[in-house]
């Protein structure tokens, strides 16, 4: 599975401002992949969403069932608490 990930923090701060936030923190899997894939639906295309995951199964799979659903994983960033997942809802769907 293949994220964008620019190496440079600043870049990632100016280039990806989220449209939208949604914690998910404490939220068990699958409902965690669920509640984003229906706040992204809500999105208008090119929309950027923030979301906030545990670690472990929810990091594990959420990103992973995004991608195969169509959406764009532009950065996971591991805040050592929770992580930090930037998606976007493309245009096509």
């Amino acid at each position: 599975m293949t994220y964008s990930n620019p190496s440079n923090k600043a870049e990632i701060s100016s280039s990806l401002q989220p449209d939208a936030h949604i914690d998910l923190r404490g939220t068990p899997c699958p409902l965690n992949f669920v509640r984003t894939k229906l706040r992204l639906e809500q999105l208008p295309p090119d929309s950027l969403l923030e979301v906030f995951l545990d670690p472990g199964e929810p990091i594990e799979q959420v990103p992973e069932s995004l991608v195969l659903s169509g959406y764009i994983v532009e950065n996971v960033e591991d805040c050592q608490e929770f992580f930090a997942l930037l998606v976007r809802r493309p245009s096509n769907l």
